[in-house]
């Protein structure tokens, strides 16, 4: 299973374009091409998909302990031939610090070679104590190449390749020169996601092409070689319960922030997916047991949310009689009473007895841990209140007036939630909060949540 894990010397370096591209460009080559994301990230891992025509899931060592972490990647990388594993900001960056956080301590674990993106602006002879200094601070870290990236042009790489191959021993693999159509459109959250931008498929070709162009993918390949072999995994499928539940989940340029991996735990759990559109859909799908709204950037479809009035009363009337439901962030958005960004407001579902007003700094980001109140509404059948999880939020819950029916969810041990001090709302049989969770061997939260679906479906 060769594989590789590509970082950089810090973030905004360009990496994520250049993993979008060498998965476009080795798939069109018509291998099988699994992509990961380390850390909690929806947008990359959308990207990355998108690219590699494979399903990209997340290897977070907050979420997950070790060795889930290596199950996780033997159970979809044995089925690949080749996996690429694109890390978060820099190789040694991370929130402890002995690194057993950072981007080199997950190429340790999974024994990959390091390819690492250089943000070539401005650099000369300097980028060889760079390159040196990242072999040098951790020998056991394999720097298998390099790629330059935002060149200036043709004497500014061979100047750069020149110093590189005179005062090291790692190889340019790949020199990259600026190129307009290779930039996908940022915004507060990060890249715009690729399942909202309409040429996304266009964006994705041209990166590709550009990458085909510039990198040596055969030297890539013969570095990918290079990684420690995975013990193939006891079992490449997980039994699945046949489907005895329907859940609906909002699925569209509004909301678009799931975890392959929590959809596929409903699955396995016994729940049939049933997709729908927020903006496009008139009614929930019919005969459903259940709702799961994600999270996603209703803001910038505020407008499409609202004039869709026939989908918010058919939600808030569900939700009103009883249906299960859970919203993270972006749902929790737009079960609110309204929204306001800038100058405009627009009302939304109404079920959350609030109003959401955007920030132009964030409102609350970064890894969090909550514990569950008592009598929690979900199954808790190992006992366990206290999950860890991640927030990014630039919205605020405000005008919160709710009545008797209405409880908090968790209290907020680390991070932010509607107040600092809670988050979650309870309402019937709806949780709404702005913690998104992933459903680890710690926090099952899909399988508990299709149960408590399943639950109140024969009660």
């Amino acid at each position: 299973m060769p594989h590789v894990l590509v970082s950089a010397a810090h973030k905004s370096s360009g990496k994520t374009t250049i993993s979008i591209g060498l998965c476009a460009a080795l798939a069109a080559r018509g291998l099988q091409v699994q992509p990961f994301k380390k850390g909690p990230d929806y947008i990359d891992p959308m990207w990355l998909a998108s690219a590699s025509g494979r399903d990209c899931h997340n290897l977070d060592f907050y979420t997950m302990h070790r060795e889930e972490i290596q199950d996780t990647f033997a159970r979809f990388a044995y089925t690949a031939d080749f996996s690429l594993i694109e890390g978060n900001k820099g190789l040694y960056d991370g929130l402890d610090l002995d690194g057993s956080n950072s981007n080199a301590a997950l190429a340790k674990l999974l024994g990959a070679p390091v390819v690492l993106v250089l943000d070539a602006r401005g650099m000369t002879r300097g980028v060889a104590p760079l390159i040196l200094g990242y072999q040098a601070f951790d020998k056991d870290i394999h720097i298998g190449g390099v790629i330059l990236n935002r060149l200036g042009g043709s004497r500014h790489e061979a100047k750069l390749r020149r110093v590189i191959e005179h005062y090291t021993d790692v190889p340019v693999i790949g020199a990259v020169h600026q190129h307009t159509d290779m930039a996908i459109v940022e915004r507060h959250l990060g890249l715009m996601p690729s399942n909202e931008a309409q040429a996304a498929r266009q964006h994705i070709d041209n990166i590709a092409r550009h990458v085909s162009e510039s990198v040596d993918l055969d030297k890539l390949l013969e570095i990918g070689k290079q990684a420690s072999v995975i013990t193939k995994p006891s079992s490449l499928t997980v039994t699945q319960v046949a489907s005895d539940v329907r859940i609906a989940v909002a699925r569209d340029e509004a909301f678009g922030f799931y975890y392959a991996s929590d959809l596929q735990a409903m699955r396995d759990a016994g729940a049939e997916v049933v997709e729908f559109s927020t903006i496009d859909d008139m009614t929930l799908p019919e005969n459903i047991d259940g709702l799961f709204i994600g999270g996603g950037f209703p803001e910038s479809s505020m407008d499409k949310l609202a004039a869709n009035q026939s989908m918010r009363e058919s939600i808030h009337k569900a939700i009103e009689n009883g249906l299960p439901s859970y919203a993270e962030c972006g749902g929790l958005m737009y079960l609110s009473r309204s929204i306001s960004w800038n100058a405009d407001q627009h009302e939304m579902v109404g079920i959350i007895p609030g109003d959401i007003q955007m920030h132009e700094k964030p409102q609350g980001r970064g890894y969090v841990r909550i514990r569950e109140v008592e009598n929690f509404i979900w199954p808790n059948p190992d006992k366990k209140t206290e999950h860890q999880a991640h927030e990014f939020h630039y919205s605020s819950l405000d005008n919160f007036s709710p009545n008797s029916e209405y409880r908090f969810a968790y209290e907020v041990l680390r991070g932010h939630g509607i107040d600092a001090k809670h988050d979650g709302i309870i309402y019937k049989n709806m949780l709404a909060c702005y913690t998104h969770q992933r459903h680890v061997e710690s926090n099952p939260w899909a399988k508990r949540f299709t149960d408590f679906v399943r639950t109140k479906r024969s009660s």
